[in-house]
This record gives C-alpha cells, sequence and structure tokens, in this order.
C-alpha cells in the first residue's frame, strides 16, 4: 500500500534563528561560524601537539575564511549557473541570496593554504594533512545549514526515512543534506583517529589523500539521490557534482600511492677487490 505524505517526518524549520534591529541571523551562517570556531581550536590543538609556531594562526584563518567564501560563492556561479551570472555579473557578488558550491570552497582553502606557506617554512602537505581534518568537520555543520535552508534535497522516494520539505513540496524525499552530514562526520572522525595514530612526520599527503577519497567518493554516490543543482542540462550519466567530483578523488588516488609507496633505498655498489 504507498504510504501517504504525512506518514513521513514533515520538515518545515525557520532558516532564520532569530531577527532583531532589521537584521537576520540565519542558523546556515551559526552553523558555518560554530564549524570555523571548532576548526581553529582543533588546528591550534595541533599547532601545540607538534610544537608548530600558532603565531601566524589568525592570519591563516582570515585568509581559509576569504578564501572558502570567495571560492564556493565562484564556484557556484561559473561551475552551475553560469549562463545567468556571465550575464549578470554584479550578481556574483550578491552572496546574502545563497549559492555556494562546496568544489569552489575546496578550492578556495588549497589557495588559501598555499599563500600561507609561501610566507612560512611550513610544508604544504603538511599544511594540507593537518586541514584536511577540521574541513571534514565543517562540512557536515555546513550540511546541517542546508538542512535549515531547505535546500540540496533529494529525489522523491518511498524509503521510511525520508523527509517532506514542507517549503518546498509535499514530497517525501531523500534527505540527502543529512546523508552528507553523516559521512563527513564520520570522515571526521576516520582522520582525527588517524592522525592521533600516527607519528607527526609520517606519510607526507596521506592524511589528505584519505580525505579527497572519502569525502568526494561520498559526494559522487549522495548525487544520485540528490534533485539537480545545475541549470543547465549534461548529455552523461553523471552529473555536474559528479563530474567536478572526478579530480579529486583522481588527485586522492595518486597522492594515496605516492604516500603508501615505500622509501626507495639506495642499491650498494660492491667494487671488487
Amino acid at each position: 500500500m504507498e504510504r501517504l505524505a504525512h506518514d513521513y517526518i514533515v520538515w518545515n524549520a525557520d532558516p532564520t534563528l532569530l531577527s532583531f534591529a532589521g537584521l537576520d541571523i540565519r542558523w546556515y551562517g551559526v552553523l558555518f561560524a560554530t564549524a570555523y570556531l571548532l576548526g581553529y581550536q582543533l588546528i591550534h590543538w595541533i599547532y601545540q601537539r607538534e610544537g608548530r609556531d600558532s603565531q601566524s594562526l589568525e592570519r591563516l584563518s582570515l585568509y581559509l575564511v576569504i578564501g572558502t567564501i570567495v571560492g564556493a560563492r565562484l564556484g557556484h556561479c561559473l561551475l552551475y549557473d553560469p549562463t545567468y551570472y556571465l550575464t549578470h555579473p554584479l550578481k556574483i557578488l550578491a552572496i546574502w541570496e545563497g549559492g555556494l558550491a562546496s568544489h569552489g570552497g575546496g578550492l578556495g582553502v588549497m589557495l588559501a593554504l598555499y599563500l600561507h606557506k609561501r610566507q612560512t617554512a611550513e610544508s604544504y602537505l603538511w599544511l594540507l594533512d593537518r586541514f584536511a581534518i577540521p574541513t571534514a568537520l565543517a562540512g557536515a555543520f555546513i550540511r546541517l545549514g542546508n538542512l535549515f535552508n531547505s535546500e540540496i534535497y533529494g529525489m522523491e522516494t518511498l524509503l521510511p526515512w525520508a523527509i517532506v520539505f514542507e517549503r518546498i513540496d509535499n514530497l517525501p524525499r531523500h534527505p540527502a543534506q543529512l546523508y552528507e552530514a553523516i559521512a563527513y562526520a564520520i570522515v571526521f572522525l576516520l582522520l582525527l583517529t588517524l592522525y592521533r595514530r600516527s607519528d607527526s612526520t609520517a606519510k607526507p599527503g596521506f592524511l589528505f589523500a584519505v580525505f579527497l577519497l572519502t569525502v568526494f567518493s561520498t559526494r559522487f554516490a549522495i548525487e544520485f539521490v540528490k534533485e539537480k543543482q545545475a541549470t543547465y542540462a549534461i548529455d552523461h550519466w553523471i552529473n555536474t557534482g559528479q563530474l567536478l567530483s572526478l579530480p579529486f578523488i583522481l588527485a586522492g588516488c595518486v597522492l594515496l600511492i605516492i604516500a603508501l609507496r615505500p622509501p626507495r633505498h639506495q642499491s650498494v655498489v660492491h667494487r671488487p677487490d
């Protein structure tokens, strides 16, 4: 017997947490800020644990915020709706209207870390390995923010854990935001565990490789149950989000192979007496 819409969880949360003096504070912004603060504390702990100088973290934090927001915004505008934004370029600045892409945000973070690396003695792979841990946690918080916004939802389904996003329609859908939030939280715990169990100087690039493989493979898989987000069609069996995930997955495979490759030993040439 077909289940009715009211047989499922109905989600109708207000995206605005509170309003005062004409200013709306949204759940998405609060969760984004929470992810940033927790990530900062985690990185500060990592620096202390490894005896690193944490004086430059405040400057790096500014780079990361700018890189994340600018990268995510440009990623959304140029990868998911290029026709509209190239026709209305000033709308790219209208970030308050929504529209951030995680792939662009990831590239923004990588660029911010590279700029920081050029001003310090830190290894780029060392930075990528360590910052992969709070980035996974941030991904979980951001997807919860998407849940409060009733966005990035999934296709219609009759599965018992389907959710009706009442602000969208009355159809039971895959809670794709929750799928990703849970997956990224698991990746965060995995990376933190691997980090705590490994030597601080071992296998450069290993943690970042694991991050790329797990996060973007998860993203690739969940895209199969998501509603279309790009405004243009891709005449292939994969969508825009999956296509953008493939280079990250490939990079993760290459980095993992390099990180796990046994060190080369110089051959000893025995000369005859």
